[in-house]
């Protein structure tokens, strides 16, 4: 597993999580704010899902590469020069004017955003003990969900007084911490400072996810509930703003409160997952957790005014920050450090991906539908989808008890071998990456 061997370099963690941290509240900064713009000039949702897949895309094609920059280049590199790019990508888009020019510009970072995710997210593994990796990844994840907490309410609130500009070099700004953070953490992955663990990995079978069927379930469950509930990334600022009638200060609060839920939600099932028996019960607890997701997507359709919709979207907040702290442990423990770069690259790949199909269908709703039927429209296929991957995540964790019954002392199939990896079983905002609601 490639976990530290001595203590536990919480230093390093804790610029990880700042940097994350201040980073994501400028993503989301930028995001909020653009499609607050878009939607107070009056334009409709095909508009909306527009940028958002212009700032998706490059998660999802770019994956194979930036997954494997992750692994065999210099991670201090990569965090600074990916670093300066996007702050200059900021500063060229808060003077844009063109809509053709703003969608590239936002793609454009969306790339840096593709580097540097799967970068932070197999440093920090590498950075703890094994029995330290709830917390180090709860940590990160804090701070990530902080970030995207602040940005929204940020974007609200500066909007409604300076326009997008001022948003937008802020974001600017907020790019520089992963410069800061790129010079002064001592971890380092890929480049000459793994070259033995290279020499090591290259002995070794290649890692494939096929090969772990657990991980296949994971994914492609996680995959699933955002496509089915992904279109409520679209809809909920026309739901809040317009069938709520509320002013952009309150849609930048009301969607905060999914994004605090996700820093408990965090915290809470990072102790859970101490006491989980095996990795297969990390996987059913998480399909458990999707589930309440989307019951709260489901359950805010009904309310009559936009605070209300605080209390349900902080309760799944809180299934939302459980489920990426499992998601994202499984991945630390079954998957080898050398390849984990791209492990995290693809399984945040397939949840953009199909996040994107949500978008589009979203725009393409708000065309021959009102937001509120919609909005519990997702709730409802989202439960579906979930009920229906019960059968299938049961069989995958059966099968992977039974390996283990047959030969306790070998890893599952694409496992990474090494002590101590089950100790329980985190982009990313990704990023996870959340379930998918813009608030996440």
């Amino acid at each position: 597993m490639s976990f530290t061997s001595g203590s536990s370099r919480w230093s390093d963690v804790w610029l990880a999580a700042a940097a994350r941290g201040t980073s994501s509240c400028g993503d989301f900064l930028a995001v909020a704010a653009l499609t607050l713009a878009l939607q107070s000039a009056g334009a409709g949702g095909l508009a909306v899902s527009g940028l958002l897949l212009a700032a998706t895309l490059p998660l999802v094609a770019l994956a194979p590469i930036t997954g494997r920059l992750a692994d065999r280049v210099d991670s201090r590199v990569l965090l600074v020069t990916a670093g300066l790019v996007q702050a200059g990508i900021c500063v060229a888009l808060a003077y844009a004017r063109d809509p053709m020019l703003v969608i590239a510009l936002v793609a454009a970072l969306a790339t840096g955003l593709a580097v540097t995710q799967p970068v932070i997210s197999a440093l920090v593994p590498v950075m703890v003990r094994p029995e330290d990796l709830p917390r180090a990844g709860a940590l990160n994840q804090t701070a990530g969900t902080l970030g995207a907490l602040a940005g929204p309410a940020l974007a609200g609130l500066l909007v409604g007084q300076f326009g997008t500009r001022v948003p937008l070099l802020i974001d600017a700004v907020s790019y520089l911490a992963l410069v800061v953070a790129g010079l002064l953490i001592r971890t380092r992955r890929g480049g000459r400072g793994t070259a033995a663990a290279d020499v090591a990995a290259a002995s070794a079978p290649a890692w494939r996810l096929r090969q772990d069927p657990l991980l296949v379930a994971m994914v492609g469950s996680v995959a699933a509930v955002v496509g089915a509930v992904g279109a409520i990334n679209v809809i909920e600022v026309f739901f809040i703003r317009e069938t709520l009638g509320s002013s952009t200060t309150v849609y930048g609060l009301v969607t905060g409160a999914w994004t605090l839920g996700v820093v408990v939600g965090a915290w809470l099932f990072a102790r859970v997952a101490r006491r989980l028996a095996d990795d297969g019960a990390l996987l059913g607890a998480g399909l458990v957790l999707l589930g309440g997701c989307c019951l709260a997507v489901l359950a805010s359709a009904a309310v009559p005014t936009a605070w209300l919709l605080v209390p349900i979207w902080l309760l799944g907040g809180v299934g939302n920050g459980g489920d990426n702290v499992f998601n994202n442990l499984l991945l630390a423990h079954r998957v080898p450090e050398a390849a984990r770069g791209r492990a995290f690259a693809v399984f945040g790949a397939a949840v953009q991906g199909a996040g994107m199909a949500g978008y589009l269908a979203g725009g393409l709703l708000l065309e021959v539908a009102d937001p509120r039927p919609l909005v519990a429209g997702c709730g409802a296929v989202g439960l579906l989808v979930v009920a229906a991957l019960a059968g299938p995540v049961r069989r995958a964790v059966r099968a992977e008890r039974r390996a283990l019954t047959r030969a306790p002392s070998s890893p599952p199939a694409g496992r990474g071998g090494g002590g101590g990896d089950t100790v329980g079983s985190w982009p990313t905002a990704s990023p996870a990456p959340g379930l998918g609601t813009s608030s996440s």
